[in-house]
């Protein structure tokens, strides 16, 4: 008998619900902790910039059993994710299990097992014993926050300084000297956006030009392309056999050619070379978390001159200029800095915070949710790809079975640090890409990622019944959901 714990699950967005769910199913009394006034993580409505949508399409960004709205489009944008992961929680009464307007200040660990959680609510401090603690706040929670020199003159001088989640209404540019710092997506949506809301002027600056995949490749919906079992096959994945290298060493020609054909396609229909965006980087090595996808409109805005790019970065700021690295100077009047967020786990103790992330940032951690000197505990989310919702139901399936003793392939401490290490080798000698977010991104392995998990938990069906469908077609989420009824099921007792 599986015995019934408390586990706290930290975190309201996509993860969060997911976890809480997963472990509530099982039978366990989960407390659930969101910082903010509502669900929703990323997509909670006072986080998001104007007319922020998916990078993947409404079936890859779904619940095994919850797909979108047939009337969303292809592409949902930020209130209709809102709106959907709502439902969700309405749908399995996950909002009795939340704690709204709440902060984990810190915890520590328990001689007897399991930690005390220490609680901000509502300015009110306590304590919470819990047996397990399923850190769900993903990779996008706290901002990143930098600054060049000159800033507080620029400021000064009447400028506006601001991160890019604080973007949050177009009329708050308009008439405006625009700068936008950052490569990804986030930047490029910002800029488009300012460009078609009355901003005066747009730059755009970037570090290097990245690879960016448009919506439609050819006429044809990315996901029909890039999100194939046989195109994921032939980027370096971790753990081959022998007689894999040495099939992949023959097919080499055959995969670098197909490479150098997607490369030549987006040249053409994107116009790298135009604009000096043709990136360094082979598109197979490059390819994670990180490559974002197109924001419509953008080279469109480039063309006609609505947004100017400049590759390099802020070298400072001179009263309300803004001087670049390769010496151009732009006049501004608001700086908006796309530089992302800041991963981590700041409640942790600083004992157990070394031995979860290694001295170059990389994290010690086994199917990207365990740390095996980190007992009773586990990360849902931190398995970022591309279809993000579905990498954290999978991953909090996993771990409930993992936290109750009952995964088919239940590893041993040995097993699990043998398998880091040979991650993190992997990692930094033969796939560099693959160490971006701390090496937490299982893009573009997701087929091979959730085989592994599905192994683990014992699944008796793993792949779909038509092998054309399993090699050709992206993750389907009802075939997820089929493949995790699969899986032995259980019940907590008391």
């Amino acid at each position: 008998m599986v015995k019934r714990k408390t586990v706290a699950v930290i975190g309201g967005g996509v993860s969060g619900l997911a976890a809480a769910k997963a472990f509530d199913e099982r039978g366990h009394r989960v407390l659930g902790f969101e910082r903010s006034h509502d669900f929703g993580g990323v997509w909670e409505l006072s986080r998001s910039y104007p007319d922020v949508q998916t990078q993947s399409p409404k079936d890859l960004y779904c619940f095994t059993d919850h797909p979108m709205p047939e009337e969303y489009p292809e592409w949902p944008k930020g209130p209709q994710v809102h709106a959907y992961l709502h439902s969700y929680a309405a749908k399995h009464n996950l909002a009795r299990l939340f704690k709204l307007n709440t902060t984990i200040k810190g915890m520590d660990r328990r001689a007897e097992g399991g930690w005390t959680l220490t609680i901000d609510e509502a300015g009110q401090e306590y304590t919470q014993d819990v047996d397990f603690v399923a850190v769900c706040t993903g990779q996008f929670s706290d901002k990143n926050i930098i600054s060049h020199p000159g800033q507080e003159g620029f400021v000064q001088a009447g400028g506006e300084v601001m991160h890019s989640s604080e973007y949050t209404d177009p009329s708050m540019i308009k008439g405006k000297r625009v700068v936008v710092l950052g490569g990804s997506k986030s930047a490029t949506d910002i800029a488009v956006n300012a460009a078609n809301n009355g901003a005066r002027s747009v730059h755009w600056v970037y570090l290097e030009p990245v690879w960016r995949i448009p919506y439609f490749v050819g006429g044809i919906n990315f996901k029909r392309l890039l999100y194939m079992r046989a195109q994921e096959q032939q980027f370096n994945a971790w753990g081959k056999s022998p007689l894999q290298r040495v099939v992949a060493a023959v097919l080499k020609p055959l995969v670098w050619a197909n490479f150098r054909g997607l490369e030549a396609l987006l040249k053409t229909q994107l116009g790298l070379k135009k604009y000096g965006m043709v990136p360094k980087i082979p598109i197979e090595r490059d390819v994670s978390c990180s490559v974002p996808i197109v924001t419509p409109g953008l080279f469109e805005a480039l063309k006609a001159g609505k947004i100017k790019n400049i590759q390099g970065t802020f070298e400072r700021y001179d009263g309300k200029t803004i001087i670049m690295t390769g010496g151009e100077r732009v006049e501004a009047d608001t700086s908006i800095l796309a530089v992302g967020w800041k991963l981590g786990v700041p409640y942790l103790p600083d004992e157990y915070q070394q031995k979860l992330v290694e001295p170059d940032g990389q994290y010690r951690v086994y199917r990207i949710a365990v740390n095996p000197d980190l007992p009773d505990m586990g990360f849902v989310g931190f398995n970022s790809s591309f279809c993000t919702v579905l990498s954290a139901e999978m991953i909090a399936n996993w771990l409930v079975r993992y936290m109750d003793g009952q995964l088919e392939r239940q590893p041993s401490e040995a097993e699990m640090t043998d398998n880091i290490e040979m991650m993190l080798n992997w990692k930094r000698k033969e796939r560099p890409a693959a160490q971006i977010y701390g090496g937490l991104c299982s893009a573009p392995f997701h087929f091979k990622h959730f085989d592994e998990l599905l192994a683990d938990m014992g699944a008796s069906k793993r792949k779909r019944g038509n092998p054309l469908a399993e090699q050709f077609s992206y993750p389907n989420h009802k075939a997820y959901g089929e493949f995790l009824a699969s899986c032995p099921q259980y019940q907590a007792g008391a």
